[in-house]
C-alpha cells in the first residue's frame, strides 16, 4: 500500500531527472544550426505522433474529446509547452543555462498562488517551507548567488517560461478532471505541434538534419527521454498529487542540471553549490516525511 501511494512522487521526481539532462540535447541540436524554435518543433515532431499512437493504441475511443474542452488543451500545447520552450531554450543559448534555470524555477510560485485561488489547495507551513528550500537551491546550485547579472530582457523572458511552465500544471489539473493522463499528454502535444509549425521554418529545420544524419538520432532522443518519458510521468503524477506539491517536487530537475555540469562539462563544484543541492533533496524530503505521516 505504501508503495503505491509513493508512484505519483517517484513519478514526478523521475519526470524531474528526465527534464534535467535536456541541456545535453539543447546543446547539440544548437550546436547543428537549429535554433530555439526550431528545436521545440523537433520535440513536437517526435512527441505527438508517439503520444497519439499510445492513445489510439490503448483505447481510440480516449481520443475523443467535447469541443468546449478545446481550451484547456489550446492552453496546454500553445500557451504552456510552445511559449514555455520558446521561452527557456531562448534564455539557455543567450545566457547561462544556469541563469535560465533559476528563472525557470520560479514557476513554483505561480503554481503554488494560482492553485490557492483556483482549486482551493491550502498553502501551508510545510509547502513554503519546502518552496522556500527550492527557491534558495536552486539559486545556489546554478551558481547565482551572486546576484542575476543578466539583461532586462533576458530576465522578463527566463521569468516568462516559469510562468508558462507553471500553467501547464493549472491548465492540466482541469483537463485530468474530465480525461485521462495519456489523452490529456497527448493532445496538449498535437496543439503544441500546431502552433509551432508555422513560426518555425520547418523547411530549414528539414535541410539541417538533410545534410546532418547523424542529428537524427539526437532529435529523436529528445523526443523521447527529454519530452514523451517525462510528460507523461509528471501528468500521470499530477493527476495524483498536490499541484502545489508537485511543482516542488519536480524541481529535482535543477539538481540534476547541475551534476551533469558538474561531470560532464567540469563546471565547478563548490560548497555553495553542494547547498543548493542539499537544500532541494531536503524541501523533496520535507514534503515526502509530511506525506507519509498523514498517510499514517
Amino acid at each position: 500500500m505504501e508503495f503505491k501511494k509513493s508512484l505519483p512522487v517517484t513519478a514526478v521526481i523521475s519526470a524531474g531527472i528526465l527534464w534535467g539532462i535536456i541541456s545535453v540535447f539543447v546543446r547539440r541540436l544548437s550546436a547543428y544550426g537549429l535554433d530555439s524554435l526550431q528545436i521545440v518543433f523537433v520535440r513536437m515532431i517526435v512527441a505527438a505522433p508517439l503520444f497519439a499512437f499510445a492513445v489510439a493504441l490503448k483505447d481510440r475511443k480516449k481520443m475523443k474529446i467535447k469541443l468546449r474542452d478545446l481550451w484547456m488543451f489550446i492552453g496546454m500545447g500553445i500557451v504552456s509547452i510552445v511559449l514555455f520552450n520558446i521561452c527557456y531554450f531562448y534564455t539557455m543559448v543567450h545566457s547561462q543555462a544556469s541563469t535560465a534555470v533559476v528563472l525557470l524555477y520560479t514557476s513554483p510560485i505561480f503554481i503554488m498562488l494560482l492553485s490557492a485561488v483556483l482549486f482551493r489547495e491550502r498553502i501551508t507551513a510545510v509547502k513554503l517551507t519546502a518552496l522556500a528550500m527550492t527557491v534558495f537551491g536552486c539559486i545556489c546550485v546554478t551558481g547565482m548567488s551572486g546576484g542575476f547579472n543578466v539583461s532586462p530582457l533576458i530576465f522578463l523572458i527566463g521569468t516568462a517560461s516559469g510562468l508558462f511552465y507553471g500553467l501547464y500544471t493549472i491548465f492540466g489539473r482541469y483537463a485530468l478532471e474530465k480525461y485521462p493522463p495519456l489523452t490529456v499528454t497527448a493532445y496538449a502535444f498535437i496543439f503544441g505541434l500546431i502552433g509551432i509549425s508555422p513560426i518555425c521554418h520547418p523547411v530549414s529545420a528539414v535541410k539541417i538534419h538533410m545534410e546532418n544524419p547523424e542529428l537524427l538520432l539526437w532529435s529523436v532522443e529528445i523526443g523521447i527521454v527529454c519530452t514523451v518519458l517525462p510528460y507523461f510521468l509528471y501528468t500521470w503524477g499530477l493527476n495524483k498529487t498536490e499541484s502545489g506539491k508537485a511543482s516542488v517536487l519536480v524541481a529535482v530537475e535543477p539538481l540534476v542540471g547541475a551534476v551533469i555540469g558538474m561531470t560532464l562539462w567540469h563546471e565547478s563544484h563548490d560548497i555553495i553549490k553542494i547547498i543548493g543541492i542539499v537544500l532541494i533533496l531536503g524541501a523533496i524530503l520535507v514534503l515526502n516525511i509530511k506525506r507519509s505521516t498523514s498517510a499514517r
